[in-house]
């Protein structure tokens, strides 16, 4: 289900697409995509896709557009098609992230045994770090399910619209 989605969406929004590419190209040249190992299901290593936002190791205003809207993580859509991701789930995380995180021992393996996602709870937080990454992944992976999915899917909207900081102030009142 998830790779006809994200073919299908691939292909609604090729129009914008071809768009945000021309944009890209005029603003930042070439190359588009920037192309990253990451480690997903069952510890399975693929090249992950975003567009390229950055320049000489700084982000460029563009990239920083790009970056707020999420559409630097459009062709992550790809990996969706491919198989290699989900629209929810952990973040698939670089080989160097796992060794600094520590999560490279068998008590993390429950983290590699969801396909992961372009968004997830992680991901919702304005800051987040090595504890609350692996509770979230961790309760991810324990309790998967479609509504988990919508919420996921609800919060991820939010934070593009109104940011994380907004959002953070929003659940506290709920």
């Amino acid at each position: 289900m998830n790779r006809l989605i994200a073919l299908s969406l691939l292909v609604l929004l090729s129009p914008l697409w071809g768009l945000v590419l021309l944009l890209t190209l005029l603003m930042q040249g070439r190359p588009l995509f920037f192309l990253q190992e990451r480690v997903g299901r069952h510890k399975k290593v693929f090249a992950i896709y975003k567009l390229r936002t950055m320049h000489a190791q700084k982000i460029t205003p563009w990239g920083k557009i790009l970056r707020n809207t999420g559409l630097d993580e459009f062709p992550q859509l790809i990996n969706i098609v491919k198989g290699e991701m989900s629209f929810f789930g952990p973040r698939p995380l670089t080989r160097f992230d796992i060794e600094r995180l520590g999560w490279n021992t068998p008590y993390h393996d429950k983290r590699w045994k969801v396909t992961p996602g372009i968004t997830g709870l992680a991901q919702l937080y304005p800051v987040c770090n090595q504890k609350k990454s692996w509770l979230c992944d961790v309760y991810y992976c324990q309790h998967k399910s479609v509504c988990l999915n919508m919420s996921i899917l609800i919060q991820t909207l939010l934070v593009l619209v109104i940011g994380k900081e907004k959002l953070k102030k929003y659940k506290r009142k709920w």
